[in-house]
């Protein structure tokens, strides 16, 4: 892939078929009920294609919030009743948290679903955002947004694996820190899927 076209690769891997991931892909000794039922949602993993440094679109949960608060996630969230399909689900979560205009967005594809340990099926919608637009983050549930180099969260030798004890038990989960924003779990996870086939991007 050539500098001034840093999706192509990202378009050929929506194109190639791969498992989902979850919170739980390294604790092999976690058995999860087959019976569980998953609420469907959506994040938007846009890109912004500069020629020079193409960027990723992150934002920084608000510190208040009741799940995930102060991490960084992908624009998103559950799918509403009169969302058509998962697409429409993470525009219109765009739209609200970070201000982006669904007029500016390509949508390139759906990648793999993620399940997490808080009971959603997160599907990744992958786009390209076109235009510049003003980002204003939504203060009931945005702390910050940020872009990252997409170069960076693209490339397996930028994470690692840490661990933590989640409801009595040790958690192995990815992480793939940029300067000061600690990028971890379901993001980190769904970001190295992604890197596993495209590798560093830009």
């Amino acid at each position: 892939m050539t500098r001034t076209d840093p999706l192509r690769a990202l378009r050929a891997a929506v194109a190639q078929p791969w498992e989902g991931s979850s919170d739980f892909d390294l604790n092999p000794e976690v058995v999860l009920p087959e019976n569980r039922v998953l609420r469907p949602a959506a994040v938007l993993v846009g890109v912004v294609p500069a020629p020079d440094r193409p960027r990723l679109i992150l934002t920084k949960r608000a510190s208040h919030l009741r799940n995930h608060p102060g991490q960084i996630a992908f624009p998103g969230g559950r799918m509403d009743r009169d969302d058509p399909d998962l697409a429409a689900t993470a525009l219109r979560e765009a739209e609200e948290e970070i201000a982006l205009p669904p007029s500016a967005v390509e949508v390139l594809g759906e990648l793999p679903a993620h399940e997490t340990v808080t009971g959603y099926k997160v599907t990744p919608i992958l786009a390209q955002i076109n235009r510049d637009f003003t980002a204003r983050p939504e203060p009931g549930e945005v702390a910050e947004i940020f872009a990252v180099p997409l170069a960076h969260v693209t490339d397996p030798a930028r994470f690692r694996v840490e661990r933590r004890v989640w409801r009595g038990t040790w958690r192995n989960y990815y992480i793939v820190p940029w300067g000061p924003y600690y990028i971890w779990g379901a993001t980190a996870r769904i970001l190295r899927g992604l890197a596993d086939r495209v590798g560093p991007c830009g």
